[in-house]
């Protein structure tokens, strides 16, 4: 779980909301731009996440995820965007060698991709709205753009899984125009992370997965891809996907990093 820093120097405007979607809390701070445009545009990226949820939930029968995976519905009769996501998705599995997967018990469920997706969109249509920066946190994997004031990055404090209150790292998104962080791990949520090659919970040597990269969707899988995985293939994967830095903490409390981990801590 991820939580973005907060700072006490001086800032442009800050608005800050939180909406409870998709069974967690999506948290915005949005920094800067005209009052009028940044709630309008705040109010339909809550509006987008609402009916993400509407459209991809598989605990809803009638979503239109459930429906096509009974065959009730084709792909061509649904939103552009389940289309969108499934080749997102798609890509992921292919990258990952399978161990990302939109399949459980044998069932069309991109959920793993979806909550990722959703937050990375929202940010950028927040930031179309001309703020100077925004942060969006859903359910504690983080998609930042812009900056929050003059001269001052975005910082994300990463949970420690092995000591509840502590941090393992915080991540710094100086010099980037955009940055996400994505957490998949047991702490939170216990053992919820499935092997695609088995069907049953991910056994493995981790505890916590930490995927810095600039897009949200990605890292959030990435995360999940690699802790399942277990440590010591994950780490090889991870080093060999471009723009990809990553921290690996065992159930042992041993911590693995990415090559260029370092560069983005701060």
């Amino acid at each position: 779980m991820s939580d973005t820093v907060a700072e006490s120097a001086a800032a442009p405007a800050v608005v800050r909301h939180a909406e409870e979607v998709m069974g967690t809390v999506f948290s915005f701070d949005v920094r800067g731009g005209d009052a009028e445009a940044v709630r309008t545009a705040l109010d339909e990226a809550v509006a987008s996440l609402h009916r993400v949820n509407e459209v991809f939930s598989t605990y809803r029968e009638d979503s239109q995820v459930s429906r096509l995976a009974r065959g009730e519905l084709t792909l061509e009769e649904c939103d552009p965007e389940v289309a969108e996501v499934l080749e997102l998705g798609a890509e992921a599995e292919r990258a990952s060698d399978g161990w990302f997967s939109m399949r459980y018990q044998g069932r069309l469920d991109p959920t793993g991709i979806v909550k990722g997706w959703a937050a990375e969109r929202a940010a950028r249509l927040i930031a179309a709205a001309g703020v100077s920066g925004v942060s969006v946190n859903g359910g504690g994997d983080v998609q930042l753009l812009g900056v929050p004031g003059p001269e001052r990055p975005w910082r994300v404090g990463v949970s420690d899984p092995l000591r509840p209150g502590g941090l393992a790292a915080v991540v710094s998104a100086a010099g980037a125009d955009e940055l996400a962080v994505a957490t998949s791990g047991t702490s939170e949520r216990g053992a919820h992370i499935v092997d695609p090659r088995t069907g049953r919970s991910a056994v493995t040597d981790l505890v916590a997965v930490t995927v810095v990269t600039p897009r949200l969707t990605w890292a959030d899988c990435w995360a999940t891809a690699a802790f399942a995985m277990g440590s010591r293939e994950a780490l090889g994967w991870l080093e060999s996907l471009p723009d990809v830095e990553a921290l690996l903490i065992t159930a042992g409390d041993e911590v693995r990093c990415t090559g260029g981990l370092a560069s983005r801590l701060g």
